[in-house]
This record gives C-alpha cells, sequence and structure tokens, in this order.
C-alpha cells in the first residue's frame, strides 16, 4: 500500500491516465505549433545594419565585432554578467554557461557562438579556466557594446531601456526603483561582407531555455535549415554536415 508521506500526482486506472495524456497531446501539439508560427516570424524580423564600430579583446588580442563571426554568416552573443569590478562572474550566467550542450552543430550551419562580459580580459580568462570553459570569451571592457545593446544599465552613459521598455515605462511598470549596473541576454548579428546587422536580442526570461543547438538556431535569421521550417525562399536548408 502506497503510503502518503510526499506530495504526488493523483493516482489513477490506466484508462483515466490514457485520456488525460492523450488531452494533454493535443496542448502540447498547439504550443509546438505555436512555437513554429513565432520562430517564422522571428526569421522574418528585419534587421538594423550597425554603424558604430566595436573593439574587443580575446584571447588572439584586439578584435572587431566582425572578427566575432569568425568568418560565418551568423553569430550569437550571450552578454555574461560580469562588471569590471566584480571578482568572479554572476553566478546566474555561470549556470547557464555551465547547463550549454554540444554547440558543435551551429558551426556547421554557418553561426558562431561567444561570450561577452565588460570586465577586463584577464578576470574573463582566469574565470574561464577556473570552470574549464573552452568557448571564446571576449570583453567589451572601455566600449559602448554593452551600452548600446542595454545589458549595462547607467544612465550617466546611455539612457535606461531593458527589455524594449525605457525607463519611463519601467517604473510604470515595476515602481521607482529601475534596475541599474550588469544584465544578461542574448543578441543575434547577421553579416554581409564586411557590413554587421543586428538582427535580434532577447532578455531575461527570453533566455533562459537556450542552452541547446536548436533552440540557439530557432533565434537566427537563417532557423534550423531544416526542411519542415517555414523560411523565406533563398534560406539554407540541409546543411552539409562537416
Amino acid at each position: 500500500m502506497i503510503q502518503n508521506t510526499i506530495a504526488h500526482p493523483n493516482i489513477v486506472k490506466k484508462d483515466e491516465w490514457l485520456t488525460a495524456r492523450r488531452i494533454l497531446l493535443e496542448h502540447e501539439k498547439e504550443l509546438t505549433r505555436q512555437r513554429d508560427r513565432v520562430n517564422a516570424e522571428r526569421r522574418r524580423l528585419p534587421m538594423v545594419k550597425l554603424e558604430k564600430e566595436y573593439t574587443f579583446e580575446g584571447s588572439n588580442g584586439s578584435a572587431k565585432l566582425i572578427d566575432l563571426f569568425d568568418g560565418r554568416t551568423q553569430l550569437i552573443i550571450y552578454h555574461f554578467m560580469f562588471a569590471p569590478d566584480w571578482e568572479k562572474g554572476c553566478m546566474g550566467c555561470t549556470g547557464y554557461v555551465n547547463a550549454l550542450g554540444d554547440l558543435s552543430m551551429l558551426n556547421q550551419r554557418d553561426t558562431t557562438f561567444v561570450l561577452v562580459s565588460r570586465a577586463p580580459l584577464p578576470k574573463l580568462a582566469a574565470y574561464k579556466k577556473l570552470k574549464g570553459w573552452t568557448l571564446p570569451w571576449y570583453s567589451s571592457f572601455g566600449s559602448d557594446f554593452n551600452y548600446d545593446f542595454h545589458v549595462t544599465l547607467d544612465e550617466t552613459i546611455a539612457p535606461i531601456e531593458y527589455n524594449y521598455l525605457d525607463k519611463a515605462e519601467l517604473e510604470r511598470r515595476n515602481g521607482p526603483n529601475v534596475m541599474q549596473g550588469e544584465s544578461h541576454g542574448l543578441s543575434v548579428f547577421f553579416r554581409f561582407n564586411s557590413d554587421v546587422f543586428h538582427t535580434y536580442s532577447t532578455y531575461a526570461r527570453g533566455v533562459e531555455s537556450l542552452t541547446d543547438t536548436y533552440s540557439l538556431l530557432d533565434m537566427t535569421p537563417y532557423g534550423r535549415q531544416e526542411d519542415f521550417e517555414d523560411s523565406p525562399p533563398g534560406w539554407p536548408q540541409k546543411p552539409t554536415y562537416g
């Protein structure tokens, strides 16, 4: 006999379980169809050309934003919270990177993934070594990059904006204590030859589930590059695997 010593789902006969499961399956299919529609809408999102030049520091020295693509067409940047005066990276961002799976398929599908933080490169390198990570990690220290992409909030440098809301909108929603300092997010970029375009950014809970190749590809203009996707004509599909 089962003892009710811990919280648990209701216990029923198999026929009742199957009925409930079939209802849930329909809801799961609805969610998948809606996700596919949103992903298709994201692939059709227009993009903005970047006119400002940004400089980063990486393991191979100084780099421009276009260098972070590593020769590929798409670039995904995770904005890792690590302020210049911190000795360690954000624990939430650390958990995110620890949760990342094998991302090698991104490269096979013409996409590069990197981390960017505002802390100086020696601090990033030390923390990267401590955690045993191999992902490329660049420092944006001294540049406007974090401020322009709204992951460092300091109204003495740039107007407050977070998750596409300005300071007034944030105060109406959340009260007068508008967040300041470092935040996290994920941004996607696309390049034509030497021109770089910003296609997408997401913040807060929009990032937390983006820990595998397919969900990260869903954030990009080219998507997963699979036949089932409703993509604009000419989008790449069925890539050659390396």
